[in-house]
């Protein structure tokens, strides 16, 4: 399936300008992006594509090649292990295979890329009114960052299933990936994604999800580690009274960049959404993308939905780019918004801590980790944010704070 651009009628006797405007009508929103599962229906980006704009496009050359997984005997591009309640069930899915696809369509190059070499997909499944004690951990570790890897995973959670899996990714490798999440009717389930790759590892992901009838999404990025990291979500509320709320979480230093470009999409009536995306930047080339699309549709009478991106510059030279757009088809709604803020140290909460004896160093750090530490406590796994809470530490103690 792909979606063409539309040429606009030309009045006798005008000329197109120098630049191409008025010669075709751009990609304005994200529903009108190409969707295919042929790579060739999209081509290689050149950077100044909609969606490819913010991306270092010579950086991730490895993950646009139209190449196959670089598995060896023995030695996989990307080694995988699942752990965790054994409730779930494991298996795999070829192509054409359902539910492999059903929720999911390619809507840039490597995710199509990924789509064509991903022979067999793995299919988590948290079976119909279970409930996990613990949570499904599936580590992915790459193995060579001159290595090219492709995946494919499918989550499916069955009616009234309640279960958090979590993806986590470390090694260093170039790696185009699909999730595709499937949430039945009164399911409730959660998804985390941690990226603590290798300085040299290149991800390029695509998360695209359905929730069904009264089902609840909570779905978490996490990026402290990679080159370069970009993991684009995209939810579509499809059933009545669905919900779903999308965090992130990114620290970026000299060097790396992380992108995210998040879709909500109200379809089904009465449904809800909220979008929270935090990040903190150091270093003179740290970088941070993140654009946030909510489309509420023409049915989706009595939404509620909310987006919100917030930047931490600690460090002169790092940059956040941020973009929420928000687009409604109907007027019978809740509410609707959309805010974005980057900017340095707040100093009246400075002040407040070193008028209370805290030394100025500590109370900047004690900012940073009470600014991101609202999502990590949205993860939901103690274990987990235990973790983070001790890479955020870290982070801190390997960049120089300004005074």
């Amino acid at each position: 399936m792909t979606s063409a651009i539309q040429t606009p009628p030309v009045a006798p006797g005008s000329r197109a300008h120098s630049d191409g405007a008025g010669a075709f009508v751009p990609v304005q929103t994200r529903t009108e992006r190409t969707r295919s599962y042929d790579p060739a229906d999209f081509g290689v980006p050149a950077g100044t594509e909609v969606d490819w704009k913010h991306t270092p496009i010579a950086r991730i050359a490895g993950v646009l090649a139209d190449v196959a997984t670089d598995d060896r005997p023995g030695d996989p591009a990307v080694d995988w292990q699942l752990s965790g309640d054994d409730a779930v069930r494991v298996g795999t899915l070829a192509v054409g295979q359902s539910p492999r696809g059903e929720a999911f369509t390619p809507e840039d190059l490597p995710s199509a890329l990924a789509w064509k070499h991903t022979d067999e997909a793995l299919h988590v499944v948290v079976p119909k009114d279970a409930e996990l004690a613990e949570p499904v951990v599936i580590r992915l570790t790459g193995n060579g960052a001159e290595r090219r890897a492709n995946g494919h995973v499918v989550i499916e959670a069955e009616p009234n299933a309640r279960g958090t899996i979590v993806l986590r990714h470390a090694g260093s490798t170039q790696f185009a990936q699909n999730v595709e999440v499937l949430v039945r009717e009164g399911a409730n389930l959660t998804v985390v994604s941690v990226q603590e790759w290798a300085d040299d590892a290149v991800h390029a992901a695509a998360h695209q999800a359905r929730v069904e009838r009264d089902a609840y999404l909570r779905h978490v990025v996490v990026s402290f580690g990679g080159g370069v990291v970009r993991l684009n979500p995209s939810v579509e509320l499809a059933g009545e009274g669905s919900e779903a709320e999308l965090y992130g979480l990114s620290f970026s230093d000299a060097g790396q960049h992380f992108e995210s470009q998040v879709f909500l999409h109200h379809k089904g009536p009465h449904t809800r959404g909220d979008v929270l995306y935090k990040g903190a930047l150091q270093g003179e080339t740290a970088r941070s993308v993140w654009i946030g699309d909510v489309l509420i549709g023409r049915d989706a009478v009595g939404t509620d939905s909310y987006e919100a991106n917030r930047n931490l510059v600690l460090t002169p030279g790092a940059r956040a780019d941020s973009i929420p757009n928000l687009e409604i088809e109907t007027g019978d709604i809740q509410g609707a918004g959309h805010a974005s803020a980057t900017g340095r140290f707040d100093d009246e909460q400075l002040f407040y801590l070193q008028a209370r004896g805290i030394r100025e160093d500590e109370a900047r750090r004690l900012v940073v980790i009470g600014f991101l530490a609202e999502i990590v406590q949205k993860v939901g796994v103690p274990e987990l944010e235990e973790h983070l809470a001790e890479a955020i530490e870290a982070e801190l103690a390997g960049g120089v704070l300004p005074s």
